[in-house]
């Protein structure tokens, strides 16, 4: 369930209302599945934080499910996937999400859904995304250049491996499908590995998301990708309230994910949710988080869901602080 994965192939679009001024001549991308709305203007008295009053492309938008069923908005789809204040159906959700992936096989074709080919253009746009990240306003919390980071939804270790590894010096792994697990464990063996042994994977936990809390001020980042639509809005907004608990002073998370052109596309297989951009900020104001830099993912085949990379603070950066770390620039060999 929470592993580094992607949903690619977008559901069914709601039906598009009748235009009372219609355009003789639409645009052919109108409606395909991979185009997607601007993201709206931020103000610049906001600090990064967005204003919750749009109702037509957040969480109060209408959305879809991938048999082509329509919600007027994101309360509809939730009351009826994980009910309200009904314990057992909010577990079962959850559970029939585990189930799917446990009937996946632990290799980067089988976590990315098929497309293993996207595996090396995602690593060079994190990784890209990563150094402005830690040019820009990483802080050295005073561990002597010991930099730590927690890799959510780590699945086989994909992530750490190509990319996390070669920038901090722990990582811990948090992963609920156990031979997700294990394949990582075996992935980031120091014999697997091609990075100094200053560099090395420290934890594994299998763990999901909503019942994680971490070590107090633990970690300088906190990387979740492709996870994330596993959670219900709620548990999403209590995960990172707890997380933020993990970031050493001056910490932040990274999130990248899947994002719908409008309201959300629920996914009936794997039990996930995919939200628009504006949703997702919606949830970071009501998490108490700040957006300090975004960027678009690119290079990946058309006919796919956007995903967009967020970095998400606590406060906002007041200057820039120079990290001791000493960054591993060579390259590990692609996991196969």
């Amino acid at each position: 369930m929470y592993h580094t994965r992607v949903h690619f192939v977008s559901p069914p679009l709601p039906k598009p209302k009748p235009n009372p001024n219609p355009n003789p001549n639409p645009s052919p991308s109108a409606h395909s599945p991979h185009s997607r709305y601007p993201r709206p203007q931020l103000p610049k008295s906001s600090g990064g934080r967005v204003p919750v009053n749009n109702p037509n492309h957040g969480m109060d938008a209408g959305g879809t499910d991938s048999d082509g069923r329509e919600f007027k908005n994101a309360e509809e789809m939730w009351r009826e996937e994980v009910g309200v204040a009904d314990p057992s159906k909010k577990s079962n959700w959850y559970t029939e999400g585990v189930g799917y992936w446990q009937g996946v096989e632990a290799t980067v074709d089988g976590v990315l859904g098929g497309y293993g080919q996207v595996n090396e253009p995602d690593i060079k746009g994190s990784e890209e995304f990563l150094n402005s990240l830690l040019a820009e306003r990483f802080l050295d919390a005073g561990g002597g250049g010991n930099l730590v980071v927690l890799d959510c939804g780590s699945g086989i270790g994909r992530v750490t491996k190509n990319l996390l590894i070669r920038y901090f010096n722990e990582i811990d792994l948090l992963e609920p499908v156990s031979h997700f697990l294990d394949a990582a464990r075996i992935n980031l063996a120091p014999e697997n590995l091609m990075v100094t042994e200053e560099h090395k994977a420290v934890n594994f936990y299998c763990v999901p998301l909503q019942e994680f809390t971490p070590d107090a001020q633990r970690y300088d980042v906190v990387w979740v990708q492709w996870c994330i639509g596993h959670l219900s809005d709620e548990d999403f907004i209590s995960f990172f309230k707890r997380a933020k608990s993990g970031l050493k002073p001056g910490g932040f998370f990274v999130l990248k994910e899947n994002v719908a052109r409008q309201g959300f596309v629920l996914d009936k297989q794997d039990k996930s949710v995919t939200r628009s951009d504006l949703y997702f900020r919606q949830l970071f104001n009501q998490c108490g988080l700040h957006i300090c830099k975004m960027k678009d993912q690119k290079g990946f085949p058309n006919g796919l869901f956007a995903v967009k990379m967020y970095a998400l603070a606590p406060e906002l950066p007041k200057k820039v602080y120079k990290s001791k770390s000493k960054r591993q620039v060579n390259r590990p060999g692609i996991i196969k």
